[in-house]
């Protein structure tokens, strides 16, 4: 049984990779220092080390107790807007805490590597679907950080030997089907998670953050992945990682764009009434348009998207936002 130590598993992605790791058969220690992670949302089973991946001495210490096979980093900070107010604190806990955790990995002789990267590392693409071979022009410090840190592990990985793979998401949605997990946490900036929270009356009103961009009707066009898509996608590469040699940087993704409006109108077609909406102005770092092309993946690793319809993944979401766990 190969063991996976997952960084910031009690998080919102990351917990779902616990359940599917777990799953498929791994042995799983999480280290999480719990700012916005959610204990609950994961099994009593699984150990959980509280700290920070930043504390080398720290991240010395789980390292050699738990001798795991591989690492999964999905421990950082990912609010587009909140990382141009906030510059040096996204740099310090996406970029300093990454290089700090990458450098006890290898000092620890840790030979595969995990990265949760973001599709924020293209920036605005000019309304293609975004392949891993499109332009890198992140527009926020969010996505420089990111690409920052491919950029480490890319050196590291010639250095020192790692091999790695780094996923840059799109957008993900939905929860766990069976309710282990979902998305928790009283101040969600994610799109499908503020409108499911508008439809069940927790948050009194549903903002569009710019209705003058240059898309059919105005508003930001995302492409959305169920999140046990992506956390089934993190288990494929990872055996790809165990199997075959070379480094991976692949989209996860749909390849299907959908606006603000058009998944507001989703929700409302699943909650079965209309939500309070209102327009507000545009949110720094935001590209007007971000659709994957996943074609990558899906050759690779022959992966395909089990929830590939919205209502679908607004059906889980809305499920999620009925346990007392969704407010963190």
């Amino acid at each position: 049984m190969q063991r996976l130590l997952i960084a910031g598993g009690a998080g919102y992605i990351g917990s779902h990779v616990v359940y599917a790791a777990l799953d498929a058969g791994y042995s799983v220690v999480v280290v999480d220092n719990l700012s916005t992670g959610v204990r609950e949302n994961l099994p009593d089973s699984v150990p959980v080390m509280v700290g920070d991946i930043g504390d080398r001495g720290f991240m010395d210490h789980v390292l050699e107790t738990t001798q795991p096979d591989g690492v999964m980093h999905f421990a950082g900070s990912i609010i587009v807007s909140e990382s141009t107010a906030h510059p040096l604190a996204y740099y310090h806990n996406n970029v300093s805490n990454s290089l700090a955790l990458i450098s006890a990995c290898v000092s620890a002789g840790v030979e595969r590597f995990v990265f949760s990267s973001s599709a924020a590392v293209y920036g605005a693409i000019d309304g293609d679907a975004a392949a891993e071979t499109a332009p890198l022009r992140p527009s926020s410090p969010y996505g420089w950080s990111k690409l920052f840190t491919e950029q480490i592990l890319r050196d590291v990985a010639q250095a020192h030997g790692l091999t790695y793979a780094a996923l840059r998401y799109f957008n993900v949605a939905g929860a766990d089907g069976r309710g282990r997990s979902g998305q928790s946490g009283p101040n969600a900036t994610h799109l499908i998670k503020i409108a499911c929270q508008v439809a069940q009356g927790k948050r009194d009103v549903m903002e569009i953050y710019g209705a003058d961009y240059p898309t059919p009707d105005g508003t930001c066009v995302r492409d959305y992945l169920h999140v046990s898509d992506l956390a089934e996608a993190h288990v494929r590469v990872f055996e790809h990682l165990s199997q075959a040699s070379g480094n991976l940087i692949l989209n996860c993704g749909n390849g299907c764009g959908y606006s603000v409006r058009e998944v507001i109108a989703a929700v409302e077609r699943v909650c079965g009434h209309t939500l309070p909406v209102v327009e507000a102005p545009r949110r720094a770092g935001d590209p007007p348009y971000l659709v994957a092309c996943p074609d990558k993946l899906a050759a690779l690793l022959n992966w395909r998207p089990q929830y590939v319809d919205l209502d679908e993944m607004i059906r889980s979401a809305l499920a999620w936002e009925s346990d007392y766990r969704s407010n963190g």
